[in-house]
């Protein structure tokens, strides 16, 4: 083989190989992307504080896709972790109370929507809990992307810790509510500051809803639904007007998220 040849020939083998020796190099904050000896040693190396993002499956009107809050509670919940420094994922809960199945009533009058016991979904969030201190992490955060169910998230955190309190070197449970109130009322006025009206921004699917669905990941939200020049409503399962969401706002509201819930989590941390 001439050196052109062998040079060709290493050139071509490291196309061929270095993406994979990258993939594997490659850290990611995910718990799932892990195998259980990288999570183990992520956890000797420092990494004790696991993120657990609850999301829902349900309608958003006919222009967000019905895995809007678990896209977005997994993205933010990856940020979250980055700003910590020494945090993972969980993967996401996506099945949630979200009121009666038989007869329908709220977002299961719409087709899509999942909605389990709140019993089992606190029971979901026990073992979920009790898994990850079984694994070595020290402070558990629970963080819910839907209103519906943030009582159960506290109760479950208050339960857990009373329960493990008593040990010497105690996991801490706790259920982070700055994470929903800045998206639903933080969000919400820095919008007004902006022009934007209650009926615009709105409590499902309106111009706050959309804007963080679009900044999250613009496939998320049919865009043809905002620019025909109609207005959705109730009886499209939309409580607001979305015709004037963006990203770049939506952005704005993913940071506020973000830098809220850190703070938060960092404090609850420092309480030990």
């Amino acid at each position: 083989m001439t050196s052109l040849r062998r040079g060709l020939a290493a050139v071509i083998l490291c196309l061929a190989v270095c993406p994979a020796v990258a993939a594997q190099g490659a850290k990611s904050v995910f718990v799932e992307d892990l195998t259980w000896t990288e999570l183990r040693d992520e956890i000797r190396a420092g990494r004790t504080t696991v993120i657990v993002p609850v999301g829902g499956t349900e309608q958003s009107g006919p222009h967000i896709a019905l895995g809007k809050h678990n896209a977005r509670a997994r993205a933010l919940a990856a940020r979250i972790a980055a700003a910590l420094g020494n945090a993972l994922v969980a993967p996401v809960i996506a099945y949630v109370p979200e009121g009666s199945i038989d007869p329908p009533a709220g977002h299961m009058r719409f087709a899509g929507t999942i909605s389990i016991p709140e019993a089992a979904f606190e029971a979901t969030l026990d073992g979920t809990a009790r898994s990850f201190r079984q694994a070595g992490f020290r402070d558990i955060v629970l963080i819910g992307d839907h209103g519906g169910y943030q009582k159960s998230l506290v109760k479950v955190a208050d339960r857990l810790d009373r329960e493990w309190a008593k040990q010497a070197s105690p996991v801490r449970v706790h259920a982070i509510e700055e994470y929903y109130r800045a998206a639903d009322r933080d969000f919400a006025q820095a919008l007004r500051a902006q022009g934007f009206s209650d009926a615009e921004i709105g409590t499902h699917a309106g111009a706050a809803d959309t804007s963080l669905a679009l900044a999250v990941d613009e496939q998320l939200v049919r865009s043809a639904h905002l620019h025909d020049g109609s207005a959705l409503g109730v009886a499209e399962g939309v409580h607001g007007d979305p015709r004037r969401a963006s990203a770049a706002l939506g952005r704005a509201g993913v940071d506020l998220i973000v830098a809220r819930t850190r703070d938060a989590i960092q404090r609850e941390v420092a309480r030990r």
